[in-house]
């Protein structure tokens, strides 16, 4: 069974770091993109990061030199490093993989079909 849950959300100052991360089971991390998207009410999924299939990782334009994303393949977990977070940041975020055991729906990004999702955490930063 193909499980995403992430952690690490909250509420923090403008100009504040946070860590999200993303604990996986039921597939390997390593061959899949894993990506982080997030989501404002009345708003689209918007991607944030990945780390593609071939381990290149791609920013949001938004969030270059503020973010990073990596993962530990031997831990099964994928995380988002947040730095100088900004009020437009505040949004609830949600870990995926394009890992997929049957055909379904899916949100293309960065050349990658992400299929399975977490249930997502939120993060806060007031103005």
């Amino acid at each position: 069974q193909v499980q995403l849950v992430e952690s690490g959300g909250g509420s923090v100052q403008a100009g504040g770091s946070l860590r999200l991360v993303c604990a996986t089971s039921g597939f390997p991390l390593s061959g899949y993109c894993m990506g982080w998207f997030r989501q404002v009410p009345g708003k689209e999924l918007e991607g944030v990061a990945v780390i593609d299939r071939d381990g290149a990782s791609t920013y949001a334009d938004s969030v270059k030199g503020r973010f990073t994303i990596s993962k530990d393949n031997a831990k099964n977990t994928l995380y988002l490093q947040m730095n100088t977070l900004k009020n437009e940041d505040t949004a609830k975020y949600y870990c995926g993989t394009d890992f997929a055991l049957t055909p379904g729906p899916t949100r293309r990004w960065v050349g990658c079909a992400f299929r399975y999702w977490g249930q997502g955490t939120q993060v806060t930063v007031p103005s």
